[in-house]
């Protein structure tokens, strides 16, 4: 009997109109579905005739060895995260636990949160920018805190998953002082919430103020860098051409837009 395929398939911010063909054609033409509770929640309507291997939180290297065990026996299999398999997803993991089987694993890219999450907002993330959880069930709070400092320091775009759970609380309020070492107070942010999903909405605000709202683990905490603004409730971060359009080169810009 020959092996079964795995997909790591991101699927994106959470609904159908935001996925990849890529990733759809994949879900649609596979064996099982695999994937924490509430990402085969978002998908189980759409491919009903499916079988699908569900499991809680904290179980990441037991679901990539069920899905491993699956694809032995003949069914292709898709391991599904949200966003982007490669950002704090399952891609790193499963193809760690698959290394030395024989079973060929395809990472299937998807639409990360910040970015959906950007776009709901105007063009926060035109230069360059660092991703920073705030999770430290994985990472030392050291570490996290000396990256925080290293990307405010050197005038980065931040957005931060993970901000704030019920069993903690502090790390954004020191993150919040470590960043304000390097950008001003009155810094754009915005609290992006539950993207992609029914309950999506945002609030854009200021470094000094965004504590004053809420923010929870389905938040992503986008911070701007020295030259984001926001003009008619759209939050910009400047990619810089203007400074390279003088003359000649105006007029063809403008014959562009």
């Amino acid at each position: 009997m020959n092996n079964g395929k795995i997909y790591v398939v991101g699927i994106g911010p959470g609904n159908m109109q935001d996925i990849s063909i890529r990733a759809y054609n994949v879900l649609k033409n596979i064996n099982v579905i695999a994937g924490y509770t509430t990402y085969v929640d978002l998908v189980k309507d759409e491919f009903p005739d499916k079988e699908f291997l569900v499991s809680g939180m904290k179980r990441e290297i037991e679901r990539c060895r069920e899905v491993l065990e699956v694809a032995k026996t003949g069914k292709d299999v898709a391991l599904i995260s949200s966003g982007d398999a490669g950002i704090y997803g399952m891609a790193g993991i499963m193809l760690e636990v698959a290394m030395g089987s024989g079973i060929e694993v395809e990472v299937v890219p998807g639409i990360t949160s910040t970015i959906a999450g950007a776009a709901l907002v105007g063009a926060p993330l035109m230069h360059d920018q660092a991703i920073i959880s705030l999770s430290d069930l994985l990472t030392d709070w050291e570490v996290i805190k000396k990256r925080i400092d290293c990307a405010s320091q050197g005038d980065f775009a931040i957005s931060i998953y993970n901000p704030k759970s019920k069993g903690r609380t502090e790390q954004i309020v020191e993150a919040r002082e470590i960043m304000l070492k390097h950008k001003l107070p009155t810094t754009p942010v915005a609290l992006l919430r539950h993207i992609g999903r029914k309950e999506e909405n945002y609030t854009l605000t200021t470094l000094e103020d965004f504590l004053n709202f809420e923010i929870d683990m389905f938040t992503i905490v986008l911070v701007g860098n020295s030259n984001t603004y926001v003009k008619d409730g759209k939050m910009i971060t400047p990619r810089g051409y203007e400074k390279k359009v003088t003359g000649k080169n105006s007029k063809r810009l403008e014959r562009r837009i």
